[in-house]
């Protein structure tokens, strides 16, 4: 009854038009008051201040802050130049080149917006110049953009990590398995598309032109070399290597490439900062959320529900999978996640499920709610970027929803994808 209470409350405040946040506190409190009346209420408030006072999540602004440097300079440029040199030439290559600096992007953003940003605003007319729809461009362009959710740093794992204690290390090289395949899977459809369709060809670079290529773009790929070796070396903990990502794309930005000023600094910080706010206050009430949930015993209860004597792994992921798509359809990925992973996380780990493996799954199914109809909040990102009706966004949009369905029963039924890396970087103890 308590469940049926709080999401009744969560999303009639949604369909009255009020923020998230608003939703998961007003439900919260109600519960607390009429279920919970021996409670003080300061406890409830006090998840509040718990919800961002953890360590890791200092790592959310930095990263925002370095991709709000970089789409304002000049390295997605370098990295598409590079891609174009040695790619562009071959069938459905500046396809390929879209869906490749996107990926790598990811690992400079860790946010599919900047990375829609910094790529999809460029690369959208030059797509359809080439022979391609527009709905068919914007839709690479966009579900190539999700691919940052899985290549580290990603905001979704380091929410993730937070709600359950998971190594926030482990997660980011677990990730690279399966946003590789999804870049694969992407880079086949364009080929094979382009093949079809007679898309033409781009003119093949002169090794005159690659070596300049390389040469533009080595900085930017500096990048995730500097943040993720780094890490896995133990130079230094992931938050901290959000402060070195700020510190690197800054001296890249200004001092190398003089594409920015100091005066443009305050600019960009105030955008960071608006940005940083929204997701902070999130997860505060979805703090307070959760605690409510697992105090009111909603995760044991479920658990018992859902888990029998016969109940399968397979199972519970086809059960947290389809719930965390649908839910991500209808509202943001972070306040999903906030939400659904303590209900889900005990359920997962008592048919165990590896922590780690569960927290790509979750990464994976947030990335394809946020493209599908009809409240996909990527659709509507896409739609204020490039300037296009909600129709056009969403019309073509369904080979790549099921490219990512596909990667999602790969990853469920081998887990090595995802969980090699990790094992080959951090060995299990016997």
């Amino acid at each position: 009854m308590i469940i049926v209470v709080l999401l009744s409350i969560m999303f009639g405040c949604l369909f009255l038009g009020f923020p998230m946040f608003i939703g998961m506190l007003t439900a919260a409190i109600v519960v607390t008051l009429v279920y919970f009346q021996n409670m003080s209420p300061e406890l409830l408030m006090q998840q509040l201040m718990v919800g961002i006072s953890t360590y890791v999540l200092l790592a959310i602004p930095m990263f925002i802050l370095a991709a709000e440097i970089m789409c304002a300079g000049e390295a997605a440029n370098r990295l598409l130049g590079l891609l174009r040199a040695f790619v562009g030439h071959i069938r459905g290559g500046l396809a390929i080149t879209c869906t490749g600096a996107c990926t790598i992007f990811g690992a400079i953003s860790g946010s599919t917006q900047a990375t829609l940003v910094a790529i999809g605003k460029p690369m959208e007319k030059e797509l359809e110049k080439a022979g391609y729809k527009t709905e068919h461009a914007i839709a690479l362009l966009m579900c190539s953009a999700n691919i940052a959710l899985l290549i580290p740093p990603s905001i979704c794992m380091i929410m993730y990590a937070v709600i359950t204690g998971t190594s926030v290390a482990e997660l980011f090289i677990a990730g690279l398995g399966p946003g590789l395949f999804v870049f694969v899977l992407f880079s086949i459809y364009e080929f094979l598309i382009a093949k079809h369709k007679g898309i033409i060809l781009q003119k093949k670079a002169t090794w005159e032109e690659k070596v300049k290529a390389v040469k533009s773009a080595i900085l930017p790929l500096g990048f995730p070399i500097i943040v993720l070796g780094g890490i896995y070396t133990g130079m230094f903990s992931p938050t901290e290597a959000s402060a070195v990502s700020v510190l690197y794309a800054l001296i890249l930005e200004v001092f190398i490439f003089k594409s920015l000023k100091l005066k443009d600094m305050p600019k960009i910080a105030l955008s960071t900062g608006t940005v940083t706010a929204t997701v902070f206050i999130l997860v505060a009430a979805g703090q307070a959320f959760s605690w409510i949930v697992s105090f009111a015993g909603i995760p044991q209860m479920m658990a018992s529900g859902l888990i029998g004597p016969e109940t399968s792994k397979y199972a519970v992921f086809a059960i947290i999978s389809i719930s965390l798509f649908v839910a991500c359809m209808f509202v943001d990925s972070i306040p999903v996640i906030l939400i659904l992973t303590p209900i889900f996380y005990p359920i997962a780990i008592q048919v165990g499920i590896d922590p780690v493996h569960l927290g790509i799954l979750v990464t994976l199914q947030a990335a394809i709610g946020a493209i599908t109809p009809p409240f996909g909040c990527n659709i509507f990102t896409a739609s204020a970027i490039f300037d296009k009706p909600f129709f056009t966004v969403v019309k073509g949009l369904t080979p790549y929803i099921a490219m990512f369905i596909f990667t999602t029963i790969v990853l469920i039924y081998f887990p090595q994808l995802a969980l090699f890396l990790k094992d080959l970087a951090f060995p299990p103890t016997m």
